[in-house]
């Protein structure tokens, strides 16, 4: 058998392994060094296995490619694994991520070192089954988990508040899965089957859609977040340490996005057609609204979640606007802001890790003594801003674009959010970066170190090449989202028939 053929399995549980191995390093100052080695070779062999699946996907073709089906119970729950055009790139995201965060934990995470790297390789697991799983209690069984190695995170090796904010995180993110549950039952008596492939084809009355699609929502709209559910964010970034920060806004945020365009969209169409007007007016929110709350922060990581918000706001609207632009430029979005989004969270654990404060007054003149950092913290903020060249403009373009189609003033009142995003990271990288160096604190501080150049500069490569060149992300969804888009025109046309006739 060659172990190439179950190339997704290896790369969803090559991290379990590792962090099995690490139950059997001892927790001593040696073993530090052993469970921090450990972690890294794993998750960087899972990343190159990654790459070589990516490599092996053929982009002509819309359905599910590295497909793996055993069954479990009866013909109802299954082992059932398999990728297509979308969520290939976000298991691809989740292993390159890994490796970065482990770097940048490498000095500042002392404490309980073994079980940190335990936990991080867990949620590596769980975070890349929930885009590879093709049978809904699977979905399931992944979505729900991914919680508890981040509750770990935030919880053991966060800030002062850090127990307030875990329990805040996990209530929000479990009431919501409570009733994806009960829909996911509902689900199952209708069609017979939790198998994805069958119930993307099995039509739900459209009357059952919309309570479908409302459990569903409140699942992912709190693990987006959507505006008013984000709620728990701020404080869990500001809690969070570095790297679960990272994972939090790059990974984890997209396991609702990649649930509306997998379920709600694909399984629920008229449904989501119904509610797309409801969508579109909290995508407006998130995005204006939390944008002005940016503006007011004082924190650094407050800063940038709130600045998540506002752009998930951009991927809610792009998918519900249901076209085939608005879906790739949501896709688009949600792969460079999880580059994107990782690098500032990074780039906030630089400068925190050497004064140990994230308030923004607390800064001022770094480019005198940091002109590497200054460079690298510029080109992440242009890209949050949405510059042409950077990664973060393709995503807001084809997205605006493709609304633009369906809904003129969403559109106009979105842009908005343009204009206020330059103002927040533009106001936070001159306070930090620019103007005299006048405070005693800083003479000291010194540049970037090797271990951070390594982690930060990829990023910076991958920010930049996909600003210029976005075509392997576009190519390698385009016949998923045109699948997607596609079934989801036809049920527009229903509609708009049904109505005409009447």
């Amino acid at each position: 058998m060659n172990p190439f053929d179950h190339i997704l399995t290896l790369v969803t549980f090559l991290p379990l392994v590792g962090a099995a191995l690490l139950l059997f390093v001892p927790g001593d100052e040696g073993g530090k060094e052993i469970a921090r080695w450990v972690a890294l070779v794993t998750s960087i062999l899972t990343f190159i296995l990654s790459l070589w699946m990516w490599a092996r996907f053929d982009n002509a073709d819309a359905g599910f490619q590295f497909v793996e089906n055993y069954e479990w119970i009866g013909n109802s729950i299954g082992y059932r694994m398999g990728v297509d055009g979308v969520s290939v790139l976000f298991v691809v995201l989740t292993a390159l991520l890994l490796p970065a965060c482990i770097l940048a934990s490498w000095k500042p995470i002392q404490k309980r070192v073994r079980e940190y790297m335990i936990v991080f390789l867990v949620l590596e697991t769980m975070c890349i089954g929930v885009f590879s799983t093709l049978d809904l209690a699977m979905f399931y069984v992944f979505f729900e988990g991914s919680l508890i190695p981040m509750f770990l995170i935030i919880g053991i090796w966060g800030g002062p508040r850090r127990i307030q904010a875990a329990y805040k995180f996990f209530f929000y993110s479990f009431t919501g899965t409570v009733l994806m549950l009960l829909a996911i039952m509902t689900m199952y008596w209708q069609a017979g089957t939790l198998d994805v492939r069958a119930l993307l084809k099995f039509h739900f009355d459209p009357a059952l859609q919309t309570w479908l699609w409302l459990a569903f929502f409140a699942s992912f709209a709190v693990k987006m977040p959507m505006w008013p559910f984000h709620r728990w964010l701020p404080e869990a970034h500001v809690e969070a340490p570095t790297a679960g920060s990272v994972i939090l806004a790059a990974i984890l945020l997209k396991l609702g996005g990649y649930g509306f365009i997998r379920f709600s969209l694909s399984m629920f169409p008229d449904a989501s057609l119904q509610f797309a007007p409801f969508v579109f007016t909290l995508s407006v929110a998130a995005i204006v609204i939390t944008s002005l709350v940016a503006l007011v922060q004082t924190d650094m990581k407050k800063l940038i979640a709130y600045s998540s918000v506002a752009h998930m706001g951009f991927v809610t609207m792009g998918i519900f606007s249901g076209n085939a632009m608005a879906v790739h430029g949501a896709v688009f979005q949600m792969i460079s802001h999880g580059i994107v989004s990782a690098a500032l969270f990074l780039c906030v654990g630089v400068v925190y890790d050497r004064m140990h404060t994230r308030e923004i007054s607390a800064y001022g003149g770094l480019v005198n003594r940091m002109p590497n950092y200054a460079v690298v913290f510029m080109v992440f903020t242009m890209a949050n801003v949405g510059l042409p060249g950077t990664s973060g403009f393709i995503g807001e373009f084809l997205t605006m674009i493709g609304t633009f189609q369906v809904n003129t003033w969403v559109v106009f009142f979105a842009s908005l959010g343009v204009i206020l995003s330059a103002a927040y990271a533009l106001w936070l990288y001159r306070r930090i970066i620019f103007g005299a160096l006048t405070k005693e604190s800083l003479m000291g501080i010194l540049d970037l170190d090797a271990r951070e150049i390594v982690v930060l500069v990829p990023l910076v490569v991958l920010t930049i090449f996909f600003g210029f060149y976005p075509a392997p992300i576009l190519d390698a969804t385009a016949a998923s989202v045109h699948l997607i888009t596609d079934n989801f025109g036809k049920a527009l046309s229903t509609v708009q028939t049904v109505a005409s006739l009447n």
